[in-house]
C-alpha cells in the first residue's frame, strides 16, 4: 500500500501496563517478534453469539455441534480479508507465518523496527514488579483500507499477562486461631475425597475422554505424578505435554513456584477422572501466548479435548479490550465445537488484587462463554458436608462480582445479578457461575517438586469442575460444550447445586459481594451435587 495512505487507530489498542511499571531503556530494533491480527467475521457470516447461546440452551442429548468445516463456513473470516492483510504484510517487509479463517487470525513476524514502522508505535523496555518486558507507546494504527478489517493486533508487547490462582494455608495469629478453634478445625482432602463429598458420579472415570489444561509457566515431573497417584491407589493417567510458542514443560522448584499450579491442575483432574487423557498445553505468559494456547487446544484434532481447564487470569483492568474480544471469540468457537472451558474466578476477593477499593473481576473468567468457578470453605465429618460458606480468610478470598466489559448474558436474566458496586453502577455479566472447595485451610493434598503439600485457591475449582464435566460427558456419551445456559435453567430447580448462603468476598470495612439464596456474586449457583446435576443435563 502506498506510504501516503491514511492510518487509523485500532480501538482500545493502547497498552495496559503492569501497575508501577517504568521506562527502562530501548529495545533491540533487530529483534524478531510475532504478532497475531484478529480480523472481522465475513460479511455473510451468521451471528456466532446467537448460535452459541441457542446451542447452549439445548439438552445435551439434543445438541448437534458444528464440524470445523461448518464453523469456518458459518462464522469464519473472509479469505479475501486475509489476503489483503497478507499483501499489506509483504509490502511492509513482514512475513506471514500462518492464517486461519475459522479462528479469524493471521500470524506475522518481523523485526521490531519493521513492526514499529508498520503499526506506527514506539517500542521501549519497561521494568516492573513482575520483571522487565517489552512494551510500546501510542495507539496501534493500520492503513485506512484495513481499519474495518483488523479488530486487534496481539503480541506487540511481551508483558506478563496472567497470574496463577493458588493459595497455601497462612500462619494465623492468636485471635485467628481462637476463632478457628471455636468454629471448625482445619481439614485437607484428596481430590477424590472432595469429589465424593460433592456426590460426583462414582461409576465413571473419564475413560474415552480428553481434558486440556492450559499452563503459562512451571512444569511437572513424571516421578512426582507416579508417587502421587500410587499413594491414591490410582494408575497414573496418560499425560501429554504440548509446546505452544516455544514454551516447554520446565519444572522450577522453589517457594510459590508455578509448579504448584501445574501439579494441582493435573492431580485434581487425574485423581477424579483417572481414565481420561490429560493434555497440558504450555505457552508463554503473554497475551499472545494465551491466544495461541487456547486456539491450539481448540483446534487440536489429534487429542481432541472436550474440556479445557484454565486456572490463570488477570483483572479485567489489566487487559486490552481489543485482545479480550479476540479471546472471547475463541471461547464462543469452543462451545460450538462441543468444548467446555472451566476457569478460576480469582483468589483476591472483590478487588481481584488491584489496589484500592474499586471492584474487579478476573478475565478470562468474566467471559460469558466460560464456566467461571468461585471458591468456598468446605467442612465435613464422616464423609458428609457439615458446613460450607464463601471462602474469605487470611489466606485470600474468592473472586466474584460484575464485569465492566461484558453485558449480562441471557442465561443470567433470571439470576438477579446486581449492578456493579462501581459508579456508575452498570449491569454486567455476573461472576462466578459455580463454586467448589478453594480455602487452603480445607485444601487439597497434592505432591509438587518432591514434597507433599496442601494447596487451595480457585485454581483447584476449575480442574474440579473440568473433572465433573468429563465424568458427565462419559456418562451421557456426549460432550457438554457450552453448558452455562443448561446449568442456570435446569440445575437449580432440579437440586443440582448446594446453595451457599453464608459469607462474602469483601476485605476490611468493605463487604464486597455477599452470598444469599440462589445465584450470588461470590458463590454463583453453588457447589455441585454431581450425580443429580449430571442427570439433569
Amino acid at each position: 500500500m502506498p506510504s501516503s495512505t491514511q492510518f487509523i487507530a485500532v480501538p482500545d489498542s493502547e497498552l495496559t501496563h503492569v501497575a508501577g511499571a517504568r521506562l527502562a531503556g530501548q529495545v533491540n530494533p533487530n529483534e524478531v517478534a510475532e504478532v497475531i491480527l484478529f480480523v472481522r467475521a465475513a460479511q455473510s457470516s451468521h451471528d456466532i453469539e446467537g448460535g452459541a447461546q441457542n446451542l447452549g440452551g439445548l439438552r445435551v442429548r439434543d445438541r448437534q455441534y458444528l464440524t470445523r468445516e461448518n464453523l469456518t463456513e458459518a462464522y469464519g473470516a473472509d479469505p479475501s480479508d486475509l489476503a489483503t492483510i497478507e499483501s499489506f504484510a509483504n509490502d511492509s517487509g513482514l512475513t506471514v507465518q500462518a492464517a486461519s479463517t475459522s479462528q479469524r487470525t493471521i500470524r506475522i513476524a518481523g523485526t521490531l523496527a519493521s513492526l514499529a514502522k508498520t503499526f506506527k508505535i514506539q517500542f521501549a523496555m519497561f521494568q516492573s514488579s513482575q520483571g522487565p518486558y517489552r512494551g510500546y507507546i501510542g495507539q496501534v494504527q493500520v492503513p485506512a483500507p484495513l481499519a474495518e478489517i483488523v479488530k486487534s493486533v496481539i503480541g506487540l508487547d511481551n508483558k506478563p499477562q496472567l497470574r496463577y490462582q493458588v493459595k497455601k494455608p497462612q500462619p494465623r495469629n492468636f485471635q485467628q486461631r481462637q476463632a478457628a478453634a471455636s468454629a471448625s478445625a482445619n481439614q485437607s482432602y484428596t481430590p477424590n475425597e472432595v469429589a465424593s463429598l460433592y456426590n460426583f458420579p462414582s461409576s465413571f472415570d473419564g475413560t474415552g475422554q480428553c481434558v486440556g489444561i492450559l499452563e503459562f509457566g512451571g512444569g511437572y515431573t513424571t516421578t512426582d505424578l507416579n508417587t502421587y497417584f500410587q499413594s491414591l491407589g490410582i494408575a497414573t493417567p496418560n499425560i501429554v505435554p504440548v509446546s505452544v510458542g516455544g514454551a516447554l514443560n520446565l519444572p522450577r522448584p522453589g517457594p510459590n513456584s508455578p509448579d504448584d499450579e501445574v501439579m494441582l491442575d493435573i492431580e485434581v483432574v487425574g485423581a477424579i477422572a483417572s481414565g481420561a487423557q490429560i493434555v497440558v498445553y504450555f505457552a508463554p505468559n503473554t497475551s499472545l501466548g494465551f491466544l495461541r494456547a487456547i486456539n491450539t487446544a481448540i483446534s487440536d484434532t489429534f487429542h481432541n479435548p472436550k474440556v479445557i481447564s484454565i486456572s490463570w487470569g488477570g483483572a479485567e483492568d489489566t487487559w486490552n479490550r481489543s485482545i479480550m474480544e479476540a479471546m472471547n471469540h475463541a471461547f464462543k468457537v469452543a462451545g460450538l465445537l462441543g468444548i467446555t472451558i472451566c476457569t478460576a474466578a480469582g483468589d483476591n476477593g472483590y478487588t481481584d488484587g488491584i489496589s484500592g477499593t474499586k471492584a474487579n473481576v478476573d478475565f478470562p473468567s468474566s467471559s460469558p462463554y466460560v464456566l467461571s468457578c468461585g471458591g468456598t470453605r468446605l467442612d465435613s465429618s464422616g464423609g458428609k458436608i457439615v458446613t460450607e460458606r464463601v471462602w474469605n480468610d487470611a489466606s485470600g478470598a474468592t473472586g466474584g462480582g460484575v464485569s465492566a466489559i461484558f453485558a449480562p448474558p441471557s442465561y443470567q436474566s433470571d439470576a438477579s445479578v446486581p449492578v456493579s458496586v462501581n459508579p456508575p453502577h452498570r449491569p454486567g455479566r455476573g461472576v462466578p457461575d459455580v463454586a467448589g472447595d478453594a480455602d487452603p485451610n480445607t485444601g487439597y493434598r497434592i505432591r509438587v517438586d518432591g514434597q507433599d503439600a496442601i494447596i487451595g485457591g480457585t485454581s483447584a475449582v476449575a480442574p474440579l469442575w473440568a473433572a465433573l464435566i468429563t465424568l458427565t460427558a462419559q456418562k451421557l456419551a456426549a460432550p457438554l460444550g457450552f453448558v452455562n445456559p443448561l446449568l442456570y435453567s435446569q440445575g437449580v430447580e432440579g437440586g443440582g447445586f448446594n446453595d451457599i448462603v453464608i459469607g462474602n468476598n469483601g476485605t476490611g470495612a468493605n463487604s464486597g459481594y455477599a452470598a444469599g439464596p440462589g445465584w450470588d456474586a461470590c458463590s454463583g449457583l453453588g457447589t455441585p451435587n454431581g450425580t443429580t446435576l449430571s442427570d439433569l443435563l
